[in-house]
This record gives C-alpha cells, sequence and structure tokens, in this order.
C-alpha cells in the first residue's frame, strides 16, 4: 500500500471555489469510481490545496487513474475547468510508504 500527497498552488482568490468544488464535486465523482481519499486541506502559508489519496498497489491506481480521468466526463466536464482554480505546472506529486509504526497503513 502507498499513499500521493498532491499538491496544488492556487489561483489567486480562487481557494474558497477550489475548495468547494473539490468537496461538492470532484471528490464524491473520484470516490464513486473507487478512489480512495484520506484527506483534504489547505496550506494557507503558501496558498496551496493539498490532499492525499491511497492506492493498494501499482496496478490498482492505474486502473483507478482510468476510471477517473479516461472518460468523458471527466475529459469534458471536469478537466476543462481545473485551470480556472489552480496552476497545473506547480502541482507537486510525493508518493509515499508508511513506516512500519504510521498510524496510516
Amino acid at each position: 500500500m502507498f499513499f500521493e500527497l498532491r499538491r496544488y498552488p492556487l489561483k489567486p482568490g480562487m481557494r474558497d471555489a477550489w475548495v468547494k468544488w473539490m468537496d461538492e464535486e470532484i471528490i464524491p465523482y473520484q470516490l464513486s469510481k473507487g478512489m480512495v481519499v484520506l484527506g483534504s486541506f489547505v496550506d494557507e502559508a503558501n496558498d496551496k490545496y493539498v490532499w492525499i489519496r491511497r492506492f493498494e498497489s501499482e496496478a490498482e491506481k492505474e486502473a483507478l487513474y482510468e476510471a477517473v480521468y479516461q472518460n468523458d466526463v471527466w475529459q469534458n466536464e471536469f478537466s476543462p475547468k481545473v485551470s480556472d482554480y489552480i496552476d497545473r505546472d506547480g502541482i507537486e506529486v510525493t508518493i509515499l510508504t508508511s513506516t512500519p509504526r504510521s498510524f496510516m497503513q
């Protein structure tokens, strides 16, 4: 099992709208496809949105990426709007594995 920590730089003035869209539409959509989202956060000091997803294996990650991103709903409804809120060029993705005594396993 591993985790994906994603950090998105927010465009000026878009934090509240982005958080609302994530909470009300994007995360529920991803959950409906089987994605496991453990949490979402705002890094106020750096004006970034941060979220964590969990995967059982690389194969599961690939299958979930396919289910979430390779369809008309994502391609036509969600993806075109993302750049209105965040700077896609500044997205940071970190893959994390738990240490033996971590509470997140």
